[in-house]
């Protein structure tokens, strides 16, 4: 079974996966941006190599949606996948089913700051195209195509869709703020280990959260990726993956009109996660 950890691009997906990869697969609770491939993404090429050649075009490998997830959990275990894909029908085709899913970590993040952070992460050249990739309602997102199991295109749809559409899973489903893990990271964190030992039946200490809280600051990943890069940045003009994390402020680097627009847009869903 499936455990998603499902965001809107440029939402600290990133930072919770590095966070649970120390806790998971390490004995101390330290980080390495290697490790990170502990947790795979999906949809990725191999997932599909068996059952379509059509990796690149999202209305035909689309309907192998669910097929794909069978054969990833033919082994009977549990196992975490990292996904920007909205949770919707498409067409009769659902992303995901209960079958195969046993829960949702669900990490969301202010849009009038994810709309900052999308504009340096995909070369955006202005905030008005960023503000019209965070609305398109039809938003399709690629991966590095040179790699040899790369992402395949995932379907965002706009920042609420894609917040609405994992919103409405009810079993074992977790909503993490990201501007909570930034201003109480022990509660927040702490709420992510014990969804985990909760579903996986590990028992973690207070010293290994602490240290992998730590070892997966934005300050810390950010001199990895400096000293060794990271290899899923799909940028090649080089950016950095870890821009200005906490320094995203979006008060200073928004025009008040494109604020505005967004919480206009945005409205109730917004008012439902306390940004307005």
């Amino acid at each position: 079974m499936i455990i998603w950890l499902a965001s809107y691009p440029k939402s600290g997906n990133t930072w919770v996966r590095g966070f649970i990869i120390s806790l998971l697969y390490t004995a101390d609770g330290t980080s390495n941006l290697e490790d990170f491939k502990k947790i795979n993404q999906y949809p990725l090429k191999s997932h599909f190599e068996n059952l379509t050649s059509d990796f690149n075009d999202i209305t035909k490998f689309k309907k192998y949606y669910h097929k794909s997830q069978d054969i990833i959990n033919l082994d009977n275990k549990i196992k975490i996948l990292k996904t920007h894909n909205a949770l919707l029908n498409v067409d009769g085709d659902n992303f995901s089913s209960t079958k195969n899913t046993l829960g949702v970590i669900h990490i969301v993040r202010d849009p009038r700051t994810v709309v900052t952070s999308l504009k340096h992460h995909y070369s955006i050249p202005d905030f008005e195209k960023a503000k019209e990739f965070l609305f398109d309602e039809k938003r399709i997102v690629f991966g590095n195509f040179d790699k040899k199991d790369y992402p395949l295109p995932a379907l965002l749809a706009s920042w609420k869709t894609h917040y609405l559409s994992w919103n409405q899973v009810k079993l074992n489903y977790l909503l993490i703020k990201y501007e909570n893990l930034l201003n109480n990271p022990i509660q927040e964190f702490s709420k992510i280990s014990n969804y985990l030992s909760k579903l996986l039946n590990k028992k973690f200490s207070e010293k290994k959260i602490e240290n992998s809280i730590r070892s997966n600051s934005f300050n810390n990943l950010k001199k990895m990726e400096e000293l060794k890069g990271f290899g899923e940045f799909i940028a090649n003009d080089n950016k950095k993956f870890f821009n200005l994390g906490p320094k995203n402020n979006w008060k200073t680097l928004l025009e008040k009109y494109t604020a505005d627009e967004i919480e206009t847009k945005f409205n109730n869903e917004m008012k439902e996660l306390g940004y307005l």
